[in-house]
């Protein structure tokens, strides 16, 4: 049987959790249960973090062609604040809004989205020796 724990916060804010095997603890916020973490080697992992980071060019491209946010809603059929939450990185595309997206642009995926950062375009096409 695997244990379980619970501590609450200065704040009052509990968070409940199980023992498992090899020390890893999962721990759930009470209050948020679909937010939930991880605790291994005392080292709290959230999801997010666990999570790889998507870099986009997406406003660059936008200010190449002279478009508004809402411009780029508008062409590719999504909610006014999707746009503003990829560019922030907030949010990572559906494989249909990423997709979409690339027909709209014209070039691959790859060329939108990149799991490391864009080098910026100036170095791509002049690159510094």
């Amino acid at each position: 049987m695997i244990p379980r724990c619970s501590s609450s916060g200065g704040s009052g804010s509990g968070f409940v959790g199980e023992r498992a095997l090899l020390g890893v603890v999962h721990v759930a916020n009470i209050h948020k249960p679909n937010n939930v973490s991880y605790l291994y080697n005392n080292l709290l992992i959230s999801p997010r973090e666990k999570e790889s980071h998507l870099y986009n060019r997406l406003p660059v491209l936008r200010a190449e062609r002279g478009l508004s946010r809402q411009d780029l809603t508008t062409a590719v059929e999504v909610n006014s604040q999707t746009i503003g939450y990829l560019e922030r990185g907030d949010d990572k595309p559906s494989l249909e809004l990423a997709f979409r997206l690339s027909e709209y642009f014209g070039l691959p995926i790859e060329a939108i989205f990149s799991r490391a950062p864009f080098k910026p375009l100036s170095e791509e096409k002049y690159p510094q020796d």
